[in-house]
């Protein structure tokens, strides 16, 4: 079992304190891991404070690493992060698979559980809560669900896992669910941690505080630690003019390139990692990257907030 020092509820009160860190996973050109270039990454992010991180993630590219690699980068950022923040690894696909990918990211040294949707079924209820229950009954880490794509929980679901397993800490909401995350806060209170996980979260961090999500994915934390860092206080701060100013100078402008093309919520993060000089390698098939065009307008735009 886990070595973490991290209880379940210890988990959670951590990954809510703060902004949390989706790091992008290096690749070479020949798009093999870059493990030398993650490690510094990651030693690199740790020195500003973020509450969490969610290694080999949607913006790690999950859906093109191996279960091997998906060990290597959960091991790497443990090891590069040296306990500055707690370390979630990511499971998915079937629920054998998931569960078996539970018990290896816990031996790499994971602190908590990432669920991700399982990959292609359409579900019921009953299937999904069946799917997070396997994992919540394979560990005694915090597990904390991805609520998007075909991993669509209703408040009764999360009713059922919140009374059946105290390991079940928290739910992160991709799809925009207001009415969800509404009643699962005035239900359910501080019993779980509320992610803000749509793309480019700074978008709804606002709205999504008065909905009890107190923290929210910042793949922006790649390239501009200190501006996602800033921006998290004034949100946390409910400082208004703050925040709509500066989503106004960069990160409506941001979303202008980053709608273009599907899969570019990704890519636009590793070409923002190339913008500031510090790149992380192309992203893997089937996502694409950004045009050379596309590539100098958001250097010319991050210029102006790093």
């Amino acid at each position: 079992m886990s070595q973490s020092s991290y209880a379940p509820d210890d988990l959670r009160r951590a990954l809510g304190s703060g902004l949390l860190s989706f790091p992008v996973t290096h690749t070479r050109p020949d798009l093999s891991f870059d493990e030398a270039g993650y490690r510094e990454h990651v030693s690199h992010l740790s020195g500003f404070g973020a509450s969490g991180l969610f290694a080999a993630g949607g913006t790690g590219e999950f859906p093109a690493l191996t279960r091997e690699e998906v060990v290597a980068i959960v091991a790497a950022t443990v090891q590069a992060n040296a306990g500055a923040s707690p370390v979630v690894g990511p499971v998915g696909y079937g629920t054998s698979t998931a569960v078996a990918m539970t018990k290896e990211v816990e031996a790499a040294g994971a602190d908590g559980i990432f669920v991700l949707p399982p990959y292609l079924n359409e579900l019921t209820q009953d299937g999904l809560y069946e799917h997070v229950a396997a994992v919540c009954r394979s560990t005694s880490l915090g597990v904390v669900v991805y609520h998007r794509a075909n991993a669509r929980f209703t408040a009764r679901t999360v009713a059922r896992l919140v009374e059946e397993f105290p390991n079940f800490v928290g739910f992160k909401d991709g799809i925009c669910d207001i009415d969800l995350m509404a009643t699962l806060y005035a239900t359910h209170g501080d019993r779980l941690v509320y992610v803000g996980g749509l793309p480019t979260a700074e978008t709804y961090a606002l709205p999504y505080l008065e909905l009890g999500a107190t923290t929210y994915s910042s793949a922006i934390f790649n390239f501009a630690p200190q501006w996602a860092t800033d921006f998290y206080a004034r949100v946390r701060d409910r400082d208004r003019e703050g925040v709509y100013e500066r989503l106004r100078e960069f990160v409506i402008p941001y979303l202008d390139i980053r709608n273009r093309a599907n899969g570019y919520p990704v890519s636009i993060v590793k070409a923002g990692m190339t913008a500031v000089g510090r790149p992380a390698g192309p992203v893997r098939p089937p996502l694409t990257d950004l045009t050379a065009s596309e590539l100098a307008e958001l250097t010319d735009l991050v210029k102006k907030v790093i």
